[in-house]
């Protein structure tokens, strides 16, 4: 097939409805004529307020998981870059974390033999890609060249949303913010997908951001974020803001030819208002709680659902 056609390190990743790409009416819905898969796949979780993916035109899976833009074979080499939903946190045992998971199936997929290399870290934010000492890819790809065949997975972008929400940024603001982070997520996938150092090939599979309230917008639904965020129930007006952002991440996967897992579409009905049908992503009464206590980062289910999202896309 092929596949080009078409300190709280964790933070609140998503601090209201405007951070909530799911779930939230919208002021000027989108006509029905410019529905598209992305959004056919989320039709029953989305009034049609959500990130337009569907204008940069990106081919996605059938599975509705996540993009389907390259043909990921022959891998030699796994690296894991990103955030601490990557690098995994208790009470989540090492062996359930979703790279772990991943790791287990890519070794059953592509042999014992590849090399596993994990250079994630937590509180980690776009920059840490390329810039600062403690820069991710310098760090896990310290040569010029690498000859082997490689497959780069990752999670990131939560933490900048964060900051942006905890600085109470205006709108225009946050927009600004939005780009220069969205920019240096192109700058780190341009390097991470350069045939000049990776003359063999490399693959990029990284998920958009999530967020606790299934698209409510309330904060205080998780009980730490009450303890974190006293003062700060919402901020919607970065809602603009972070809808721009995560259509950025779209745009830099069908630029590049490279994917997206849909994190936050398919986290949407497994958080904190996971019991209350009147949401628009309500899922059922047995949706399991996919967030642990700290309010950002996955439970053991989470984490499985994760590298089930991560794998239906590397193996599509």
């Amino acid at each position: 097939m092929n596949k080009a056609s078409g300190g709280w390190c964790g933070a609140l990743r998503a601090l209201a409805c405007g951070l909530a790409l799911v779930g939230c009416a919208a002021n000027d819905p989108k006509p029905s004529e410019a529905i598209g898969p992305a959004a056919e796949c989320f039709a029953d979780i989305s009034t049609g307020g959500g990130a337009d993916y569907d204008q940069y035109r990106p081919t996605v899976g059938a599975h509705c998981k996540g993009t389907n833009h390259q043909l990921i074979e022959g891998v030699e080499r796994v690296v894991f870059l990103g955030d601490s939903v990557t690098a995994g946190t208790p009470p989540t045992p090492v062996d359930g974390y979703f790279r772990n998971l991943v790791t287990e199936q890519l070794r059953a997929k592509f042999g014992d033999a590849i090399e596993v290399q994990d250079c994630s870290r937590y509180g980690a934010r776009n920059d840490d890609f390329l810039l600062g000492s403690q820069a991710q890819i310098p760090q896990c790809f310290p040569d010029a060249v690498d000859s082997r065949r490689t497959l780069i997975i990752f999670t990131m972008g939560g933490n900048d949303i964060s900051n942006w929400a905890q600085d109470n940024l205006s709108a225009e603001a946050a927009t600004v913010e939005a780009d220069l982070s969205a920019d240096l997520l192109d700058d780190a996938i341009a390097e991470l997908t350069s045939p000049t150092r990776f003359p063999n090939g490399s693959f990029v599979v990284f998920a958009n951001p999530y967020e606790f309230t299934d698209g409510t917008g309330d904060l205080h639904a998780c009980p730490l974020a009450v303890t974190a965020f006293p003062d700060t129930p919402e901020w919607t007006v970065g809602r603009p803001a972070v809808l721009h952002f995560q259509e950025r991440y779209m745009q830099i996967a069908v630029e590049h030819q490279v994917d997206m897992v849909f994190m936050l579409e398919s986290f949407c009905g497994h958080g904190y208002h996971r019991d209350d049908p009147s949401i628009e992503c309500y899922r059922g009464p047995d949706a399991e709680l996919w967030f642990d206590l700290t309010c950002t980062h996955p439970t053991p289910a989470g984490h499985a659902a994760l590298a089930d999202l991560f794998m239906s896309v590397i193996n599509d």
